[in-house]
C-alpha cells in the first residue's frame, strides 16, 4: 500500500498525468484513485467530445500551448491506439452583422496561435461544407475533430499499468482526508489507508476541496455550470455534417450553443451554461446543500452573477424552454423545427472563480510542498491532457528530485 507518487482524480487529465508519469518514471510505484466506479465519469465523460483547435485561446497561455501541442498528441494517440475520432473539421458562423468584428478578431487569434489551415469564408462556402446553415460568413477550421473521450482515457491508464506491474488503479476509493507525515503522507480513502511520497491532484470538479485537505490556503473556490444537450432526431441528422459553432461573445466566458456530430453518429446540440446547485448533479433539479452553501456564501459567485445578469436569465430560461433553445439553434439552421429536437444528456464544468467573479483563468497548476494541483483545467483540458500530462511530469522530475 506504499507508493513513490498517488495522482488523485480518474478523469483524463488524471489519467494523462499518470501515463506521463510512468512512462518518464517507469521504475517508480504509481497509483491512481478516482471515487466513481468508472473513469472519466463526471467533467470528461459528459463533454461534447470536441478536440478543439487552439482557436480561441490567447497567443501564449497555458491553455493555447497546451491546447494546440495536446491535439497533435491526442490525434497521434487516437491513430496509434485505435480510438474512435474523426479530424472532420468545423465552421465558426457569422449570422448577424454584429458579430463580425468578434470573428474577425478570433481569425486573427487562430492566426496567431499558428491554427493550420484556417481560412476566412463567405455565407456560400458556408454553404459548400454545411448546406442548411444560414450565415453570412465564417471561419473554416480543419484541423478540430471529435473523439471518444472515455476511450482515450482507458486507454491511457491501460498503457501506464501495462509499465510497471507495481502500479495501481484504485476505482471507488474516495479520498476523504490527507495526513502529512515526514517522508510519506498517508491517503486516507473510504476503502482504508495508503502512502505516497509525493502527491498529484487532477480533482476537476473537487479540486478546490482537495487542495484544502492537502492544506493549501486557497482564495478562489471552484463553481459549477451545467450544460444541457438536445439531440437532432433521425429525420433531421443530415441538417448537420459535422461541427457547427456561433461567434462567441467576448463578454461570456462559453462559447455557445453549437451542432456537435458524435463519433457514435448522433448529432448534439448544446450545451446552455447555467449555474448548478449541484458539483456532480446532471439533472436540472439536482441539489446538494453544501454544494450550493459553498458557492452562495463565496463573494465572487455573486460578482459573476452580476456582472453578466442578462446573460444568466436567458440562459436559465433556454434551460428550462425546449422552445427558446430551438430558437437559439434556428439563428445558425433555420429549418430546424421541435420536432427535430428532443433533449439529450447533461455535462457540469468546474470553474475555479475568481473573488471578482472573473472566469476568465488561464490552466492553473501550483505547488505545495511535495504536492502538484491542477487547479483550473476547464475546456480545452481534454484535449490538452497529454499536454499538461507531459507538462506535470517534467514538473514533478523538478519538484520532487525524481529518479
Amino acid at each position: 500500500m506504499k507508493f513513490d507518487i498517488a495522482v488523485i482524480g480518474g478523469g483524463i487529465v488524471g489519467a494523462a498525468t499518470f501515463y506521463k508519469l510512468q512512462k518518464k518514471n517507469p521504475n517508480l510505484k504509481i497509483a491512481l484513485f478516482e471515487k466513481e466506479n468508472l473513469l472519466a465519469d463526471h467533467q470528461t465523460g459528459h463533454n461534447s467530445g470536441v478536440i478543439h483547435s487552439g482557436l480561441y485561446y490567447k497567443p501564449g497561455s497555458l491553455k493555447a500551448k497546451n491546447c494546440i501541442e495536446g491535439r497533435h498528441e491526442l490525434v497521434a494517440f487516437a491513430k496509434e491506439y485505435g480510438i474512435a475520432h474523426d479530424v472532420c473539421g468545423k465552421v465558426v458562423v457569422a449570422t448577424d452583422p454584429s458579430e463580425l468584428p468578434n470573428l474577425e478578431k478570433v481569425f486573427r487569434t487562430g492566426q496567431e496561435n499558428k491554427i493550420e489551415g484556417i481560412e476566412r469564408i463567405n455565407a456560400d462556402q458556408v454553404k459548400e461544407i454545411e448546406p442548411f446553415v444560414e450565415s453570412i460568413g465564417g471561419i473554416w477550421v480543419p484541423v478540430t475533430g471529435i473523439i471518444d473521450f472515455r476511450g482515450a482515457t482507458a486507454k491511457m491508464v491501460e498503457l501506464a499499468l501495462a509499465i510497471q506491474p507495481e502500479s495501481k488503479l484504485y476505482l471507488g476509493h474516495e479520498v476523504t482526508a490527507i495526513e502529512k507525515g515526514e517522508l510519506s503522507s498517508t491517503i486516507v480513502t473510504n476503502k482504508g489507508n495508503f502512502e505516497a511520497e509525493y502527491l498529484v491532484f487532477c480533482a476537476g470538479l473537487q479540486a478546490d476541496r482537495m487542495a484544502k485537505k492537502d492544506g493549501v490556503n486557497l482564495k478562489e473556490k471552484v463553481v459549477g455550470f451545467r450544460g444541457d444537450y438536445y439531440e437532432l432526431t433521425e429525420q433531421a441528422k443530415h441538417k448537420v455534417k459535422n461541427l457547427i459553432y456561433p461567434v462567441p461573445n467576448p463578454d461570456f466566458p462559453f462559447l455557445g450553443v453549437h451542432f456537435t456530430r458524435m463519433t457514435d453518429g448522433e448529432i448534439e446540440c448544446g450545451p446552455n451554461a447555467v449555474f448548478t446547485f449541484k458539483r456532480e448533479g446532471y439533472g436540472k433539479t439536482d441539489f446538494s446543500l453544501r454544494d450550493t452553501v459553498d458557492a452562495l456564501t463565496y463573494g465572487g459567485t455573486w460578482k459573476l452573477f452580476f456582472n453578466n445578469m442578462s446573460f444568466g436569465i436567458n440562459e436559465y430560461r433556454r434551460a428550462f424552454s425546449k422552445k427558446l433553445f430551438l430558437k437559439t439553434l434556428q439563428r445558425m439552421i433555420p429549418s430546424l423545427t421541435m420536432d427535430d429536437i428532443h433533449p439529450g444528456r447533461a455535462g457540469v464544468r468546474a470553474l475555479l472563480l475568481a473573488q471578482d467573479g472573473d472566469t476568465r483563468d488561464d490552466f492553473r497548476i501550483e505547488y505545495h510542498g511535495k504536492s502538484i494541483h491542477v487547479l483550473n483545467a476547464p475546456s480545452p483540458a481534454a484535449t490538452a491532457s497529454l499536454a499538461i500530462g507531459n507538462y506535470i511530469a517534467e514538473e514533478a522530475e523538478k519538484h520532487f528530485s525524481l529518479k
